[in-house]
C-alpha cells in the first residue's frame, strides 16, 4: 500500500489526514477542499495495460496508486461491488466513435443514467469502509448525515448509492423548478429508510451556498453531535472521494482508445467536458498529471458562462451576472466549487492565495488571479459557451448526421469540441442519457425554440410518455429501466423549504428526529 496524505487548499485544517479521514470529513475544517499531497505517475505502458483488465480492476489500480489507506484486498472487493451488474454494460463506460477523431465517452450506463453514478456507486462503499476503520481505531463514535446540494443528477445518484447503507443518513436539496421532470421524479420517488429530499425555493447556487453555510456552523455541528450523535459529511464533488473515481475513467478511456486502435499509444488526445462545478474536467486534469497523454482540456459552458469567462480572462465575476435556466440544468451553476482545487494546483499549492481569492469571492463575489496562474491555466485549458438555441440545434444536427442522440449537456460539449478542437482526436464526456431531458431533446429534434411551449398533445405527456414518443420517432434503442418506470413509482418527498441556513438546519433537525 502506497502512503499518501491529504491536505486542504486553504491551509486552515491543520495537519494532513489520510484518505479515510478526508472521505468521512468531506469538507476540510475552515472551508477548504482536500487534495493529495502526491499525485502518482503511471508510465505509458502502465496506462495502456489497463485495457487488459476489467474496469473494476483499473479503478483499484488507480486508487492504490493514490495511497488509499485500506488493505489492497479491501480496495479490490469494493471496486468489484461498485462496478458490476449495477451497470448495464460490462464496459461500464463504453466509447462510441462518431468518426475517426470524435469519440463519445458514455458515462451514463449506471443505475441513475448519469455520470454521477461513476463516482456515487463507489463513494458510499469507501465511505462506509473508511468510517468502519476510524471507529475501530477509536477516532470516531458517531454516525453520519450526508447533506447534498444538487443541480439534478448528483442528488439521485447519491440517494441511490447511500440508500439503506448502515451508519449513514442522507438529505438532498434541489432547486424547485430547476431540474427536469425526470430528475425530479427520480429523487422524489427514492426508496430507502435513511433518505430525505427537499425542494428549495431558489436556484442551485442558493442550495449550494446554504449547505456550505450549514457545514460551517460550528454550533449546529455541536448540536447534531450532542442531540443526535451525528456528524455532517458530503457526497458532492467537494469530497475527494467523489472526485477520484472520475480520474479513473479518463485514464481508463485512453487505454481503451489505444486498445481499439483509435489512438496510437503515446499520441495525445483532447478532452471536452460539459461542466458547471468544474469537478469533471478537473478529474481529467489530474489524469493528465498522472501521465495520460491528454493535451488540451476543453471546458464547455452553457449560457451560465462564468467558467468560460474565467478561463478566457482570469477574472471570476458573478456580481451582476444573471442566473439563466437552460436546457442543460445540471450546468446551471455560477459558483464553481472545484475550481478551488484547480487553482491550488496551478499556484504551486499556495493556500494563502486560495484563501484570499475564496474570501474575495464570498465577500465581493469576484476575484482575479495573478498573471502567472492565469498563464498556467491557459496552457492547459480552452473554453467556450453555447447558447440554448445552439445546444438544441446540435442535438438535431448530430442525430441527422450520425443517428446518435445527445442529451443537452453532451450537446453543449459536442458544439464546443467542434469550435475549439485541434488536429488531435477529441474525447467528449457524455454526462447523461438523453431520456433524462426528454422535453428539450424533443424541442431539438423538432426545431422548437428553448422555452417555447411544446404542442399541446406533447405537453400533456408525462416525461416517460414523451420519452417513448421520442423512441418511436427515432427508432432508437430502449430507455433505461430506471427511467422508463418512473410514472408508476409513488412520490415520497414533496416538502419545499427556503434556501437559508436556518431553514436547512430546521429541516435537518426534523428529518433526524423522525428517523431516531
Amino acid at each position: 500500500m502506497v502512503e499518501n496524505l491529504y491536505r486542504d487548499t486553504r491551509g486552515r485544517a491543520g495537519d494532513p489526514v489520510p484518505f479515510t479521514q478526508a472521505v468521512v470529513d468531506g469538507l476540510a475544517a475552515g472551508g477548504g477542499l482536500y487534495v493529495p499531497e502526491h499525485i502518482p505517475h503511471f508510465t505509458l505502458d502502465e496506462i495502456v495495460d489497463l485495457a487488459s483488465v476489467p474496469y473494476a480492476q483499473r479503478a483499484a489500480r488507480v486508487y492504490k496508486a493514490f495511497g488509499v489507506d485500506l488493505p489492497d484486498e479491501t480496495v479490490d472487493t469494493l471496486m468489484a461491488a461498485a462496478y458490476g451488474s449495477n451497470f448495464d454494460t460490462e464496459d461500464i463506460c463504453p466509447i462510441t466513435s462518431l468518426d475517426d477523431k470524435t469519440h463519445v465517452l458514455e458515462l451514463w450506463h449506471g443505475p441513475t443514467s448519469a455520470f454521477k453514478d461513476m463516482a456515487l456507486q463507489c463513494l458510499p462503499l469507501f465511505f462506509s469502509a473508511s468510517a468502519e476503520k476510524l471507529r475501530a481505531q477509536g477516532a470516531i463514535d458517531h454516525t453520519f448525515l450526508i447533506l447534498v446540494a444538487t443541480s439534478g443528477d448528483t442528488g439521485k445518484a447519491a440517494l441511490e448509492g447511500f440508500a439503506d447503507k448502515p451508519g449513514v443518513q442522507i438529505g438532498v436539496l434541489y432547486p424547485e423548478g430547476g431540474v427536469s421532470d425526470i430528475q425530479h421524479k427520480q429523487m422524489a420517488t427514492q426508496t430507502g429508510d435513511n433518505v430525505m429530499v427537499w425542494a428549495v425555493r431558489g436556484n442551485f447556487d442558493d442550495c449550494q451556498t446554504g449547505v456550505k453555510r450549514t457545514f460551517s456552523d460550528k454550533q449546529f455541528a455541536e448540536e447534531l453531535q450532542k442531540v443526535h450523535h451525528v456528524a455532517l459529511s458530503s457526497a458532492n464533488s467537494i469530497n475527494w472521494g467523489r472526485l477520484l473515481p472520475q480520474v479513473v475513467y479518463y485514464v481508463s478511456s485512453y487505454a481503451v482508445l489505444v486498445a481499439q486502435g483509435k489512438v496510437a499509444a503515446g499520441d495525445p488526445i483532447d478532452v471536452c467536458v460539459p461542466t458547471g462545478n468544474f469537478g469533471n474536467i478537473l478529474a481529467a486534469w489530474y489524469a493528465k498529471q498522472m501521465g495520460t497523454p491528454i493535451e488540451r482540456l476543453l471546458c464547455a459552458s452553457n449560457e451560465n458562462r462564468v467558467l468560460a469567462d474565467f478561463i478566457n480572462t482570469g477574472t471570476y465575476d458573478i456580481r451582476d451576472r444573471p442566473f439563466v435556466l437552460t436546457p442543460s440544468p445540471s450546468m446551471d451553476i455560477l459558483v464553481s466549487s472545484n475550481l478551488e482545487r484547480q487553482l491550488f494546483e496551478l499556484t504551486g499549492r499556495d493556500p494563502q492565495a486560495i484563501a484570499s481569492w475564496m474570501d474575495d469571492l464570498a465577500r465581493e463575489r469576484a476575484f482575479r488571479v495573478d498573471p502567472d496562474t492565469f498563464a498556467k491555466l491557459r496552457a492547459d485549458f480552452a473554453s467556450d459557451s453555447v447558447s440554448s438555441e445552439d445546444c438544441l440545434k446540435t442535438i438535431k444536427d448530430v442525430y441527422d448526421e450520425h443517428s446518435y442522440l445527445l442529451d443537452p449537456h453532451t450537446a453543449v460539449a459536442f458544439e464546443v469540441a467542434q469550435r475549439l478542437r485541434s488536429d488531435n482526436p477529441v474525447l467528449i464526456a457524455s454526462t447523461a442519457h438523453w431520456a433524462k431531458f426528454g422535453p428539450n431533446v424533443y424541442r431539438g429534434l423538432h426545431g422548437i425554440a428553448p422555452g417555447e411551449d411544446l404542442p399541446a398533445e406533447v405537453a400533456s405527456l408525462t416525461g416517460c410518455q414523451l420519452n417513448r414518443l421520442i423512441v418511436k420517432e427515432t427508432d432508437l434503442p430502449f430507455i433505461p429501466a430506471g427511467l422508463a418506470s418512473l410514472d408508476e413509482a409513488p412520490l415520497r418527498f414533496t416538502e419545499t423549504i427556503d434556501a437559508g441556513e436556518a431553514s436547512i438546519e430546521d429541516a435537518t433537525r426534523a428529518f433526524l428526529s423522525r428517523n431516531q
